[in-house]
């Protein structure tokens, strides 16, 4: 047997023993944009932008190691204080890691605060349901199934997020702290002995910021920092975009631990946005994988300005 395949049966079974009768760790996606994907971490930050805007993802974890995790996102949000005072938005994720396939939905809804001269702050909560499924093939070292592994099925639970947001009226800088998963829910399945499964989802923490440096040559120096914990582990972003002149960028992200990326972006357009992210593993799956890829594509719509209602005395018309 080679080195290679040696390799990717060590990383199987890894994966495999996530799939034990009682599951509980880091379960949030983990994104290189997230700079563009605020909303489904931190429901504070949910249309604050402006505009109507949906953000699309895919990310291609761990190229070439089989059972790694395949991801996308999909957020749309509005700004609705021209008609209410509050803003809304959706957030949907998948996910799926080895047998495992996970689907969250959430609603959101942000109160913004403004603070004259100096910010909005916004209070934001997400409401929805996660879906957990597992759907094993497993391969036992005799012709006879072992019948305390892990069966097939899927379930549903609530899921909750909260979140606080600011962003100051200069635009430079913006910070935020939430946690998703603020129910901790439990999914429950059975295994081939009709002993009970569980999958506990975990509690999670972020604290966001970032700020941009205005006027660098052609263009602004963008720099975002995220850090997140399961209160077991922790793990942190931080990158720095060269935007030149609101037209396309370039930057560099390094995660903690895990792998140093190169960002590219192009808006052919003030209202579209497309992002390509490659990820080089700089831990033990360096040997066995072959980076990690992940698209992005942003739209926005802004409302033309509220017409501006004047009245006259008829005689003067």
């Amino acid at each position: 047997m080679t080195n290679f395949m040696k390799r990717k049966i060590l990383l199987l079974s890894l994966l495999a023993l996530t799939l034990s009768s009682n599951v509980l760790g880091q379960q949030d996606k983990l994104i290189t944009h997230f700079m563009y994907d605020k909303m489904s971490l931190n429901p504070g930050e949910t249309g604050i932008e402006g505009g109507i805007c949906a953000t699309t993802m895919y990310r291609n974890q761990w190229d070439r190691v089989n059972g790694a995790p395949n991801s996308a996102v999909l957020n749309v949000e509005a700004d609705l204080s021209r008609f209410i005072p509050v803003n809304a938005g959706v957030s949907f994720f998948h996910d799926h890691i080895g047998f495992n396939t996970q689907n969250n939905v959430l609603l959101n809804v942000s109160y913004p605060l403004q603070i004259p001269t100096i910010g909005t702050l916004a209070i934001g909560v997400g409401v929805g349901i996660m879906n957990f499924g597992m759907s094993p093939e497993w391969v036992p070292p005799t012709t006879m199934n072992d019948a305390s592994l892990p069966a097939e099925f899927t379930s549903t639970n609530l899921d909750l997020n909260f979140g606080l947001y600011f962003k100051d009226a200069s635009n430079k800088y913006y910070a935020g702290l939430s946690s998703t998963h603020l129910s901790e829910s439990t999914l429950a399945g059975v295994n081939n002995t009709g002993g009970k499964i569980t999958y506990n989802t975990a509690r999670h923490y972020y604290a966001m910021g970032g700020y941009t440096f205005k006027r660098i040559g052609d263009g602004d120096i963008e720099t975002n920092a995220i850090i997140r914990t399961d209160l077991v582990k922790l793990s942190a972003d931080i990158n720095a975009r060269y935007i030149w002149k609101n037209k396309a960028y370039g930057g560099l992200t390094y995660r903690t631990s895990d792998a140093l990326a190169v960002m590219l972006g192009y808006k052919p357009s003030n209202d579209l946005t497309i992002g390509y992210s490659y990820d080089v593993s700089v831990n033990r799956l360096a040997g066995v994988s072959r980076g990690s890829h992940e698209i992005m594509l942003k739209y926005c719509y802004y409302l033309p300005p509220a017409p501006i209602q004047k009245s006259k005395h008829p005689r003067w018309l």
